[in-house]
């Protein structure tokens, strides 16, 4: 069972097919392509997509360059937006992707689910996350050192 690897605002990248490891191990980006189009309206040209997710240190090659949420929680020093006080913010509501919101009008097959929906939906988790470590969290990254005014 793969590692749960969550990017800033909750999705999981390691499900998704446009990190570069799941491309490296089994390229479906005409498939994801054609889904996200189908799903949410835009259209990225599948030899474009390619992620190195938005954890990585410095600046990484991301599908979504114009993300508030990565900025904000790096910002604030938190690993996502679950550790942060002003969760669910406008930032993350940019983000937010919930199944029945995006399925009202459409058709959507388990593979699509699998692949094109589940990995991003970011609500819930966060949200248990938050329910199940919130106000006691703490940046889970060893690069990211609170200092004593953070952990009062």
């Amino acid at each position: 069972m793969p590692k749960e690897i969550l990017t800033r605002c909750g999705y999981r990248y390691d499900l998704c097919l446009a990190y570069k490891d799941n491309i490296e191990q089994n390229d479906q980006r005409e498939f994801l392509s054609d889904t996200w189009h189908k799903i949410y309206g835009f259209r990225i040209p599948a030899k474009e997509i390619y992620c190195e997710g938005c954890i990585s240190s410095n600046a990484p090659k991301l599908i979504d360059n114009k993300c508030p949420v990565r900025p904000c929680v790096i910002d604030k020093g938190l690993e996502n937006c679950s550790q942060c006080e002003d969760y669910p913010c406008d930032n993350f509501n940019q983000r937010k992707v919930i199944y029945e919101t995006f399925t009202k009008d459409i058709k959507v097959s388990k593979r699509e689910y699998i692949h094109c929906i589940k990995p991003y939906e970011n609500k819930e988790r966060l949200d248990e996350i938050r329910s199940n470590n919130y106000p006691f969290s703490r940046p889970l990254n060893p690069e990211l050192i609170p200092d004593d005014k953070s952990i009062l």
